[in-house]
């Protein structure tokens, strides 16, 4: 079985070699060729960190992927699960340090994976509750959705005046520095 290493920092000023040293200490030897490290966010998730995505393209059946945090795996518990997921489907297995050592593809590691899952779930539940929550809030308060009108009403009355007049929707958004589908969506609005 092969072992790879993956460690993540934050910025530049940081360094990876203590979450190589920690995976050593804990006897997994992992050999030069198999250790990669981002230095990239947090809040990236993992499919989209450049050293992690080459590591799981080098990756087999059989091969063990070892971590020092759950938070190596991704940005949120989603993420994580997601990504352990897809590790496992490949025949990859999944250890982390912070959890024990514990293998997440073993009955026991099946299980805090279960637990994960179920956390990212109500995460994401919670996550769409305050976003409804605050939207509504918003909205009760009388405050405008979206992004804001780039022409005012004024803006907008002229607009249908020269296409009244015979303007083109092409010239009138180039004089306005606007879409072709503003235009076309404020002149609607009348007809409407």
């Amino acid at each position: 079985m092969r072992v790879f290493g993956y460690g993540r920092v934050s910025t530049a000023d940081q360094t990876t070699e203590n979450q190589r040293q920690e995976l050593e200490a804990f006897g997994h030897a992992i050999q030069d060729q198999r250790w990669f490290s981002d230095t990239i966010s947090g809040k990236v998730p993992a499919s989209e960190r450049p050293e992690f995505s080459r590591m799981v393209e080098r990756m087999e059946a059989g091969d063990m992927l070892v971590v020092s945090k759950l938070d190596r795996l991704g940005r949120d518990m989603i993420d994580v699960v997601q990504t352990i997921r897809g590790l496992t489907g490949r025949g990859v297995k999944v250890k982390v340090l912070a959890l024990g050592d514990v293998d997440l593809t073993s009955t026991a590691g099946k299980a805090v994976l279960g637990i994960l899952a179920t956390v990212a779930e109500m995460e994401r539940d919670l996550l769409i509750e305050r976003t409804h929550a605050g939207l509504a809030r918003a909205k009760a308060e009388g405050k405008q959705l979206g992004r804001p009108s780039k022409t005012t009403e004024a803006n907008k009355e002229t607009i249908r005046v020269r296409l009244g007049a015979g303007d083109t929707v092409s010239q009138v958004a180039r004089d306005f520095e606007i879409s072709r589908a503003s235009v076309i969506s404020i002149r609607d609005a009348v007809t409407a």
